[in-house]
């Protein structure tokens, strides 16, 4: 029988249980095990899709199209494990399913009732993806802390499961909070307290993960297993990192946490190959020097807005052995600067992330405008590469009301505008580049990229457009939508490196595989380092 194993949260969020869950996966790949992933959200939201970024952060899109948590995009950079829509699943999901079940007559008559109806649910949803020929071990996160209401369904799925399947084929590993106290000294009474309410739902944990400001030593580890009913050598610390998060699965794998979770789960244990994983942080510690990227988009507050774009621009610059500094820049402060020199300053590179809306957008359009003048790398995301096209069409062609259908339905010149499907593309799509471009010279000839955005470059002023110098460098196969433009390597608007794409390259980034055109963008500004 193939492996389940539970990861939960206590005594408060954001302590990292993602991150957790999937350095487990890529501990257990390293071990050769197949990984799947699944995140159990106990919001009612079917998806993530129509959520505010200010609620839960950006949307993560998988190739089947699911706009889901941004959680499974740290699946995706950690694990290799397949991610579709049935490895994120919400209180929305369950509920919504079962009540078309009920109003089908499904359950004949039967009062429909959380347990067994919704459990079940919850169940046969793990347990499909658990029963994929290639799947050995299925890790299911789930949201949210003990103690909510909102995660008591999950947490009561996972223990009839840990039941039904046995202690060796379903694991509970839980993740809590070690606090620090005015003298600096560690109470653990938090994690006792957390551990006793899993105990309360039925669970007893297998395995403790202590979030911790320093590694917990022996003495206080003995503490936690004797008060929690939990194996000495199953207590481990996840400490506070200056570092990257990218080193986790290696602390984790030098406290032996998978050996650990292999004995429990009966699992003989197998070489451990985790030379991507070491590569990687040799690559990080040998960088040396650093280039400043500025970042102007929508919600630039929120760092997880566009947590899949730093991401790469991290592994970006790993790969290419120098530091990425951030400089966050709000577009609406350009719409009122008089001098957009002294905001940008030193930066070596301009990115304009994804979005929607017209909030802040002559701001980026500003923004493009300064990286184009001043030979600047630029790389257009989405809707970053909309403004790339509205900038070249007011500032080039002299088209001063140019705009996009989204922003500005009553311009004579509406250059980005809904497709003839007027729907939106998600998920994964082909495109086929131009030789001798920046994009062909990054991905080949033919390449699959994912896509979340319902307007699109409009084909009708493609000739116009082309003919005053900006060039289409990749279309879908059959020609119909452009997805890639770049702005114009010889001539009167020769520029080193302007780059738009409609796709989303950031969500398939790796710190072990950088996203092509991500480590081109950064080659190219520490290349050209003011």
């Amino acid at each position: 029988m193939n492996k389940l194993i539970f990861v939960s949260g206590g005594v408060c969020s954001s302590l990292g249980k993602g991150v957790a869950a999937s350095s487990l996966g890529a501990l257990l790949e390293g071990r050769g095990l197949n990984v799947r992933m699944v995140k159990c959200d106990p919001y009612i939201n079917v998806d993530a899709g129509s959520m505010s970024p200010f609620e839960h952060g950006e949307v993560y899109v998988t190739d089947d199209g699911a706009e889901t948590d941004l959680d499974l995009g740290n699946y995706a950079r950690f694990t290799r494990g397949q991610l579709t829509r049935a490895n994120s699943m919400t209180t929305g999901q369950v509920y919504k399913s079962v009540i078309e079940k009920e109003r089908a007559g499904h359950y004949q008559g039967r009062c429909v009732q959380v347990i067994p109806h919704i459990t079940n649910e919850i169940k046969s949803r793990i347990l499909a993806i658990s029963n994929e020929n290639d799947v050995d071990v299925v890790i299911v996160e789930i949201g949210g802390t003990v103690g909510d209401i909102e995660s008591i369904p999950f947490l009561e799925a996972a223990r009839q499961l840990i039941h039904e399947c046995g202690k060796k084929n379903a694991v509970s590993v839980h993740l809590t909070l070690i606090t620090e106290v005015g003298s600096g000294e560690l109470k653990t009474k938090p994690t006792q307290h957390s551990v006793k309410a899993m105990q309360e739902m039925g669970i007893q944990p297998d395995i403790l993960i202590c979030r911790a400001p320093e590694m917990l030593d022996e003495d206080t580890r003995q503490k936690i297993a004797r008060f929690t009913n939990i194996d000495l050598d199953a207590v481990f610390t996840s400490r506070t990192i200056d570092t990257t998060i990218y080193f986790i699965p290696l602390m984790f794998f030098e406290q032996k946490l998978d050996q650990v979770v292999l004995k429990k789960m009966g699992v003989e244990s197998r070489h451990a190959d985790l030379k991507p994983w070491y590569s990687m942080m040799e690559r990080y510690n040998a960088r040396s020097g650093k280039v400043r990227i500025g970042i102007v988009g929508k919600n630039m507050e929120l760092h997880d807005a566009h947590k899949s774009v730093y991401e790469a621009l991290f592994h970006a610059g790993v790969e290419c052995g120098v530091e990425v500094e951030l400089v966050k820049i709000d577009p609406s402060v350009l719409e009122k600067a008089e001098n957009t020199d002294s905001i940008f300053g030193s930066v070596d590179g301009v990115l304009l992330p994804g979005g929607y809306g017209p909030m802040g957008i002559n701001g980026m359009i500003r923004a493009a405008s300064w990286a184009r003048i001043n030979k600047v790398p630029c790389f257009g995301i989405c809707l970053g590469m909309h403004v790339m096209v509205i900038e070249w069409c007011r500032n080039v062609l002299g088209w001063a009301d140019a705009d996009s259908a989204e922003f500005n339905q009553s311009t004579r010149h509406p250059v980005i505008s809904l497709s003839d499907e007027s729907a939106m593309r998600l998920g994964l799509g082909e495109s086929a580049a131009e030789p001798g471009t920046h994009v062909f010279a990054a991905y080949g000839a033919r390449f699959w990229e994912r896509h979340r955005y319902r307007y699109e470059f409009a084909g009708k002023y493609r000739t116009d457009i082309t003919g005053s110098g900006l060039n289409i460098t990749a279309l879908t196969p059959d020609g119909s939508l452009v997805e890639c433009v770049e702005w114009p390597r010889t001539g009167l608007h020769e520029h080193p490196w302007g780059v738009g794409v409609q796709f989303h390259p950031e969500y398939k980034s790796k710190p072990t595989a950088t996203a092509p055109l991500f480590r081109d963008f950064i080659a190219k500004a520490k290349q050209g380092k003011r």
